[in-house]
C-alpha cells in the first residue's frame, strides 16, 4: 500500500528559514499565540492525523466511492469516523476568529495542515475543504445573526459547508444562470433550480449542510449583474432532521476524487436567507473563490508531493539494468532504476515542483494574513500582491502538479498502470484541479487580461519590484551567479513581452487569449524561479556557516541548479509561441477543422 510522510523538515524550512515566520506572525496584530513551539506542535499532530488515519482511507475512498440511495450519500468505509476525530481534535476551527469559535490562528498556519491532511487523502480533505470556503464568505458578508447561527457551527465542524454555483446549462458563465429566489415577505426567501458539480453536496459525515447559493431575485437585471448570494441549510437550524427542500438527485461518475460525493443539488422551494447586497452575489462570492483557488493550488502541490515520496521508494527498490557507467550495485542481478539519468529527471522535476509549490503556497498564504490582519499600505499592497499571484498559483502549480503525478507513475512503468501501487490514482485524482474553481484557460484570462492589462501593467509591477530588489541585493553574490543572472534577465523580459501583448490586443483583443496560458505558464517559472533563489540563498548561507544539517542544504543547492538548467528553460519556447499571435489560431474557418 502507498504511504505519505509529511515532510516536516522542509516545510519546516520554508516556514522558519526562508520566509522567516515567527517575525511575521510577530509583526501582525492577534498572532501572539503563533510561537515557534506552538507551530511545531500542531505540525507534529497534524502530521500523526494524516498520517496515521487519512493516508490509509486514501485507497479505500477510491475503490469504495460513495453510494447513493434516495437522495441520501453514504461515504466510504472510515471516512465519517475520520471526520469525528477531526472534529474532536479542534482542527476545523483553527485559523478562524474566537468570537465564533475558532482558535484565533493565522491562515497561514491552517494551510499547512491542510497540506498535510490533502496530500494524504484529498478526496476526503473536500469536505472539511469546502467549509472553509463557506465559512469565509459568511464571515465577510454575513450578519451578525447569521454568523452566529451557521459560522459558529461550522468553525466546531459540527455542520459542513459548500458554494453551489455551476448549473447544468452554464458553468465559468454564471450570468446565464436560472436559479430563482423568491421573496417571502418575513426575510426568507424560496430557493428553486438545479446545481451540479458540487463537491460534498450531501454525505453522511455531519449533522447539517450549509449551502452557499447563487440564485436570482424577480426583478434582477440579466447576466452578471443580476445574481445574488443566499444562505439555503439542508436543515433548518431549528427543524435538523426535517427537509429544506433540499435533496442531492444524483452522484456524478468521475475520472477520480472517488471518495468525495460530487453532487447533483436540487433546491425546490427551499428556504434560503440573502447574504449580502442584492445583486451582488458576484462579488460576495469571489471570496469563496479566491479561498478556494489558493485550495486549489495546494492540491497541485499534494499531487507532486505525493507522486514523488512513492515513486522515490520505488526507484531506489526496483531492480532493472546497469548504470550506463558499470554496475552500481555487482552484487545484485541489477541496479536500482535510481541510477538511470531519465529517471533522475523525472525524481527530480517532482520534487522541484513540489518543493518549490510549498514556498510559493505558504508565501501566498502570509499575504493572507496581511489582506486579514495588517493595516493601511501593507494591507493593501498585500492585497494586490495576493489577487496578482492568486491565478498563477492555482493555474501553474495545478498543471505542473499534473505533470507530476504522471511522471510518478512513469517511474513505476507498468506497475504505475496497476491499482495496487495508487500512482494512477494520483493521475486521476490530480486531473480535475486544473478545472476547479476556473480552468487554466480562465485564469490565464484573469491574470493577462485582468490583472495585468487592465491594471496597466501595475499589478505585475508590484511583484517585479520585488524579485529586481532581490536580484540587486545578490548582484555581487558570486555564488547565486547562476540563479541570480537568469532572474533578472527574465524579469526584464516579463515586462517586455507584457507590453508587446498589451500593444498587439489594442489592435485585437483575440491577441490576450492566443497568449494567454503561455503567458501565465511563462509567469509560474519566473515566479517559482524566484522562490528557488531564495531557497538556494538560504542554504548556501547555512552551509558556509557550517550550520545544520549539510546534506539537506546541499539538496536545496543542487535542486535549484536542476530547476534552473533544466525547468526553466521552459521560458524560452513559451516567448516563441506566445509572440507568435492570434492569426494562427483564428484563421482557421470553423468549417476547415472537420478536414
Amino acid at each position: 500500500m502507498p504511504e505519505y510522510k509529511a515532510p516536516l523538515r522542509d516545510m519546516d524550512f520554508v516556514l522558519n528559514e526562508v520566509l522567516n515566520a515567527e517575525q511575521h506572525y510577530q509583526s501582525l496584530s492577534g498572532c501572539e499565540d503563533a510561537t515557534p513551539d506552538m507551530v511545531a506542535a500542531i505540525m507534529e499532530e497534524g502530521a500523526k492525523f494524516a498520517e496515521r488515519v487519512l493516508s490509509p482511507l486514501n485507497q479505500i475512498g477510491d475503490q469504495q466511492g460513495c453510494q447513493w440511495n434516495d437522495g441520501a450519500v453514504k461515504t466510504p468505509e472510515g471516512f465519517k469516523e475520520a471526520y469525528d476525530q477531526f472534529v474532536e481534535g479542534g482542527w476545523p476551527s483553527l485559523a478562524h476568529e474566537a468570537e465564533y469559535g475558532g482558535q484565533g490562528l493565522p491562515e497561514s498556519i491552517g494551510i499547512i495542515v491542510n497540506e498535510m491532511v490533502g496530500t494524504a487523502n484529498w478526496s476526503w480533505s473536500m469536505y472539511p475543504g469546502l467549509s472553509h470556503g463557506a465559512m469565509n464568505t459568511l464571515h465577510a458578508h454575513g450578519t451578525e445573526d447569521q454568523k452566529q447561527t451557521y459560522l459558529t457551527k461550522l468553525v466546531s465542524g459540527e455542520w459542513t459547508g459548500t458554494m453551489c454555483l455551476t448549473e447544468p446549462h452554464c458553468g465559468t458563465d454564471l450570468g446565464m444562470l436560472r436559479t430563482k429566489a423568491e421573496p417571502q415577505g418575513d426575510g426568507s426567501y424560496k430557493i428553486s433550480g438545479t446545481k451540479i458539480f458540487i463537491s460534498a453536496g450531501e454525505h453522511d459525515m455531519a449533522d447539517n449542510i450549509v449551502h452557499i447559493v447563487l440564485a436570482r431575485l424577480p426583478d434582477a437585471p440579466e447576466g452578471t449583474k443580476g445574481i445574488s448570494l443566499f444562505i439555503v441549510p439542508k436543515h433548518l437550524p431549528e427543524t435538523i432532521g426535517t427537509d429544506n427542500g433540499v435533496s442531492c438527485g444524483s452522484l456524478e461518475h468521475k475520472m477520480g476524487i472517488h471518495g468525495n460525493a460530487t453532487c447533483v443539488m436540487n433546491f425546490d422551494e427551499a428556504t434560503g436567507y440573502l447574504i449580502g447586497p442584492e445583486n451582488k452575489g458576484l462579488n460576495c462570492m469571489f471570496t469563496f473563490m479566491n479561498t478556494a483557488r489558493l485550495g486549489t493550488a495546494l492540491q497541485g502541490l499534494a499531487h507532486a508531493e505525493w507522486g514523488f515520496q512513492n515513486s522515490l521508494v520505488y526507484a531506489k527498490d526496483r531492480l532493472q539494468m546497469r548504470a550506463l557507467n558499470g554496475p552500481a550495485n555487482p552484487e545484485k542481478a541489477a541496479d536500482p532504476i535510481i541510477v538511470h539519468p531519465e529517471v533522475r529527471k523525472m525524481l527530480l522535476t517532482q520534487k522541484a515542483f513540489s518543493e518549490g509549490g510549498r514556498a510559493m503556497i505558504y508565501y501566498c498564504a502570509q499575504l493572507v494574513d496581511k489582506v486579514e490582519r495588517a493595516e493601511g499600505d501593507e494591507k493593501k499592497q498585500a492585497d494586490a500582491l495576493l489577487a496578482f499571484l492568486t491565478p498563477i498559483a492555482k493555474a501553474f502549480l495545478t498543471e505542473v502538479g499534473f505533470e507530476s503525478a504522471n511522471h510518478g507513475l512513469q517511474v513505476f512503468g507498468g506497475h504505475g498502470f496497476i491499482a495496487e501501487w495508487g500512482m494512477e490514482q494520483n493521475v486521476r485524482d490530480s486531473r480535475i484541479s486544473m478545472l476547479y474553481e476556473g480552468t487554466t484557460q480562465i485564469q490565464a484570462l484573469d491574470l493577462l487580461g485582468r490583472k495585468v492589462l487592465m491594471t496597466q501593467g501595475e499589478s505585475l509591477k508590484g511583484f517585479t519590484k520585488i524579485l529586481h530588489k532581490f536580484c540587486q541585493a545578490e548582484s555581487d553574490n558570486s555564488d547565486l551567479q547562476q540563479f541570480i543572472k537568469p532572474l533578472t534577465e527574465l524579469n526584464k523580459e516579463w515586462g517586455d513581452l507584457t507590453m508587446k501583448i498589451g500593444m498587439k490586443a489594442m489592435q485585437n483583443r483575440d491577441e490576450v487569449g492566443a497568449a494567454s496560458v503561455d503567458y501565465l505558464m511563462y509567469s509560474g517559472y519566473v515566479v517559482l524561479g524566484y522562490f528557488w533563489a531564495r531557497m538556494a540563498k538560504v542554504a548556501q548561507e547555512k552551509l558556509a556557516a557550517g550550520e545544520g544539517d549539510a546534506a539537506f542544504y546541499q539538496a536545496k543547492l543542487t535542486t535549484a541548479r536542476f530547476y534552473f538548467q533544466r525547468i526553466l528553460p521552459r521560458t524560452r519556447g513559451l516567448v516563441e509561441t506566445m509572440q507568435s499571435g492570434a492569426d494562427n489560431l483564428m484563421d482557421m474557418d470553423q468549417e476547415h477543422f472537420a478536414f
